[in-house]
Order: C-alpha cells, then structure tokens, then sequence
C-alpha cells in the first residue's frame, strides 16, 4: 500500500514546464505503462485506471493556455475544473486570479493536484468525488465550468454532455459558463 502518495508521486515523476504553457510546471512521468504497473504494484491491484493525473494532456494544454490568454474570462470567478487530473486547467485559472476547485474520482489526484498547486505558487480547493454522478447541485457554486479532457472516447464523453444538459435545463437564470478544450480550437490556431 502507498503510505505516501506525494512521496510517491515526487519519486516517479519529474517536475517539468508544460510544453504549450511553460509558464506552469507540472510533476509528471516520462512514460505512461511504467508509472500505471507501478502504482498497481504498491496498490497490490490490478486493473487500476491509468494514471491521468501524471501527465500534461493535450485538452488541458489547450484550455489552460486559453484561460492565461484570456484571463478575464475568469478573473474573480468561481471556477470547477471537472476531471482536473493533474490539475494544469486549474492553475492556469489560479494564476488567472479565479476562485478555484479541482474536482476527479482518482484519489491519486489530490495529492498530485496539491503537489502542482505548490510548485506554481497558487491554491485550489480539490474534490476527490464523481462530480457527473452528484446528486447535489453543482451549477450555483460555480460561475464558469472547465472541461479540458474528457470528451476523448465516445462512451465516456457522453455523460459529461448528459450532465451539462442536466444543469442548463436546471437554471432559471444565468449559470455558468461551460468552456472545453474544443472551443479554443480556433483560438489556438491563431497563436
């Protein structure tokens, strides 16, 4: 069992610049199959997801350099980064001066969020839950959603969509504002 996950995370991992957002550093691992055997062996598990927290995802890249672009965007805003990983999305909105919450269901991610929050010098709530699956509302606490990598597989990307709907169908009034990383496509391009 994995006593110290930070522990952990700093001994198989390497702090390093994000390609597309240098001015934010990341813990993550060179090589993917590596770091998911080992965290399945001092898991003493198998069939453990892999390990998204410990690397730059390309969504993430996107949408964090969207958000340090266009800082206004959030500026003073109450922010949910949804599936945050190894929360790139919810630094980039910190360091836009946002009210942050990282949210993900791997438990890994806390610890890799808090390490990443540290090493860029900025703070965010982070919530270890299925934020998809909370029956609580989400949409009052938050003025802008961020959804930077989680629409990659079909199956997996539907129930993000379902529960968008679910929330715009539940507002009467102005809610947030849903920003993914496909929106900042034609951006990107312009850079």
């Amino acid at each position: 069992m994995i006593a110290d996950r930070k522990a952990f995370i700093r001994a198989n991992t390497r702090l390093k610049p994000v390609p597309l957002v240098p001015e934010i550093s990341l813990h993550v691992a060179d090589e993917s199959v590596p770091i998911w055997q080992k965290t399945e062996e001092e898991l003493d598990a198998i069939g453990l997801p892999p390990p998204y927290w410990a690397f730059a995802w390309a969504g993430g890249q996107a949408l964090a350099r969207y958000v340090l672009d266009n800082a206004l965007a959030v500026t003073g805003l109450r922010v949910l980064d949804l599936a945050s990983g190894s929360g790139l999305v919810a630094i980039a909105a910190a360091k836009a001066g946002a009210i942050v919450a990282a949210a993900d269901i791997d438990a890994f991610t806390e610890s890799a969020i808090s390490l990443n929050m540290e090493a860029n010098g900025v703070y965010a709530d982070i919530l270890v839950r299925d934020m998809l699956d909370d029956r609580a509302p989400v949409a009052p606490r938050y003025d802008v959603i961020l959804v930077g990598d989680l629409f990659y597989e079909r199956d997996t990307a539907g129930i993000p969509r379902g529960w968008i709907q679910r929330i715009k169908a539940s507002l009467r009034t102005n809610g947030p504002r849903f920003t993914a990383s496909r929106m900042v496509n034609d951006y990107l391009s312009r850079v």
